[in-house]
């Protein structure tokens, strides 16, 4: 078990933004360790001190990667004008903090190897990846995209949590298209590069699984190294035990990939 280490940082507007490492398991002070960057879901939600099969950082930190994970804008836990910042705003201030704090955590200990990074993600996390992938296109060897949110109008048209993307965009998709629309990630395809797992369950109707397929084919389209790992038996979340360990395997197995231990 990896014990966490808090760190902060001046994230949007300078104000503070604080994040986590967790050392990889075998750890050696005078190494260098790849990283997974791991983007949190909710999007109003935080890393804490919980245990869970699911996006638990300690595997990660067990399979010998660094971890680094953030708590950007629209995290809980900083006050309630901090979480409200990130509605209306998926792609931006969130988007500026990472980016700040992985910057920083790189700066700040010296046994991240800041060359050899993955970031993952699910759902709002997901949607990140997507964002990632269009807006910060140079910057990962390679990305896990769960449930993630590829297009903003056949979402809203398409999900079971319909009051939840009127209330982040402020209204119905045909009344304010603009503001679904403000941060798409359908609209940056041609940035694409980068090496991509995509995730889905095909019981998922919070983000439904033709938004998973999307982002596959948009992939493919482009040339883009990528695969499409498909559970038929799930929804938003892998719950099954076994389907759970399948998908650990198919996400470590992308890391090894495209990161030098």
């Amino acid at each position: 078990m990896a014990p966490y280490e808090q760190f902060s940082f001046k994230g949007w507007n300078d104000e503070t933004v604080y994040g986590y490492v967790l050392k990889p398991h075998g750890f050696k002070a005078d190494q260098k360790y790849p990283i997974a960057f791991i983007v949190h879901g909710g999007p109003q939600s935080s890393f804490q001190n919980v245990w869970s099969w699911r996006w638990n950082p300690q595997i990660y930190a067990g399979a010998g990667y660094a971890v680094v994970v953030i708590d950007f804008h629209g995290s809980p836990g900083y006050g309630q004008a901090f979480t409200d910042s990130i509605s209306g705003d998926w792609g931006g201030k969130p988007l500026e903090d990472l980016q700040k704090g992985l910057a920083a955590a790189t700066a700040r200990y010296g046994w991240l190897d800041g060359d050899q990074a993955c970031s993952l993600g699910a759902s709002y996390g997901g949607y990140m990846q997507n964002w990632i992938a269009g807006k910060w296109s140079d910057r990962f060897r390679c990305i896990v995209n769960h449930a993630g949110i590829f297009d903003q109008r056949s979402m809203y048209y398409t999900t079971e949590e319909l009051w939840f993307v009127e209330w982040e965009n402020g209204g119905p998709y045909y009344a304010v298209p603009q503001n679904h629309e403000r941060h798409n990630p359908a609209d940056f395809v041609t940035n694409w590069r980068t090496p991509m797992l995509v995730i889905h369950g095909a019981r998922d109707y919070r983000v439904p699984y033709s938004q998973g397929l999307a982002t596959f084919t948009a992939l493919q389209r482009r040339g883009i190294e990528s695969r499409l790992v498909y559970f038929p038996d799930e929804n938003h979340w892998i719950l099954k035990p076994a389907n759970s360990l399948q998908w650990h395997e198919e996400v470590l197995g992308w890391l090894k990939k495209y990161l030098r231990k």
